[in-house]
């Protein structure tokens, strides 16, 4: 595992925040910018807007006044409680008199304009985030924001401590309350368990009922990742997924519906194989913002939340509908 000489979960936790922001250009959090009434990251999500959107902004008259200011953070978390995180990534709010853009597209080649937005929307991540009022010592490994708005959470193990993925998954089902803001359902995009060999995620968790489905590569025709000699094993998640370009189209890729998900097929190459499920992947994400999709098969269902798609799953298992997303890659 070259570069990955800390062996202690912290290790871990260094290396991926050390690549996101030295190398695909996020900021580093803190939890002096989070607010947990709310679960954002309100030091960036007040300087996006305002930077952004200052005539708006000046119109709300949040920096004016304290009321004013929770008038708009009422409204936003109600709105993300409604919509769900990617929905309003991808269409913004109302508050009255005005409409806010809480995220700015992927630009066109050509588009300067639109590339200048864009990169005014700020990536970050936050290690160790105290994110509960309640419990104010619970701490969540890491968790990444954009424009103050929680997308994805992460629990982290290392086979070398004796701890893996398995056990970042029953962290999630035993101490990471859904009754939580950063844990409800649609608040975020995404939750992953990883180690320094296995991905795992959920996009909603419910205790001990939350399924985790792989996330892995896979490696000779099964399940797992193929050895690394650049890195470990796992890194694929924050050196391609975690890019700014990447991660900006899976939330605004086409919103599931009538078109069919093509699954991968074993004769695909293996960069095919991936990228195959890495877009299963992302429907499965759109779950968690509320968005219904269709799969046709033989059966026709229909999947319009995630119970349906759970129930769908499960059963089909032996048949190989979580096989082919764990073992076929």
């Amino acid at each position: 595992m070259a570069g990955f000489t800390n062996i202690k979960e912290s290790g871990l936790e260094t290396l991926i925040v050390k690549w996101l922001v030295e190398h695909n250009g996020y900021e580093e959090g803190s939890n002096a910018d989070y607010n947990k009434e709310y679960a954002i990251d309100e030091t960036r999500l007040f300087r996006f807007l305002q930077d952004t959107q200052p005539e708006q902004m000046d119109k709300l008259g949040v920096f004016k006044s304290e009321q004013k200011k929770r008038q708009f953070l009422n409204r936003l978390q109600g709105e993300l409680a409604k919509r769900g995180i990617i929905d309003v990534l991808r269409n913004g709010i109302k508050v009255y008199p005005v409409d806010l853009i809480m995220f700015y597209l992927t630009p066109t080649e050509n588009n300067i304009k639109a590339r200048e937005l864009f990169e005014k929307n700020i990536f970050s991540v936050t290690r160790q985030l105290r994110y509960s009022q309640d419990a104010g010592k619970l701490a969540l490994d890491l968790c990444v924001f954009i424009n103050g708005l929680p997308v994805i959470t992460f629990e982290l193990k290392n086979q070398l401590t004796k701890q893996n993925t398995d056990d970042a998954v029953e962290q999630y089902k035993t101490d990471r309350d859904p009754r939580d803001t950063l844990f409800s359902f649609k608040r975020c995009m995404v939750h992953f368990a990883l180690d320094d060999a296995r991905v795992k995620f959920c996009t909603k968790l419910c205790g001990k009922d939350s399924w985790f489905l792989p996330f892995d590569k896979g490696y000779n025709d099964g399940a797992g990742n193929p050895p690394n000699p650049d890195g470990i094993m796992t890194d694929y998640l924050w050196k391609d997924i975690l890019t700014k370009q990447k991660l900006s189209r899976i939330i605004f890729i086409k919103a599931p519906g009538k078109s069919r998900i093509k699954q991968p097929c074993p004769c695909h190459t293996g960069k095919q194989r991936y990228d195959g499920q890495i877009q299963i992947c992302i429907r499965i994400f759109m779950i968690s913002s509320g968005f219904q999709y269709h799969k046709k098969d033989s059966q026709k269902h229909s999947y319009r939340d995630q119970d349906a798609i759970d129930r769908d799953l499960k059963a089909k298992d032996l048949k190989g509908s979580r096989h082919m997303i764990q073992n076929q890659i």
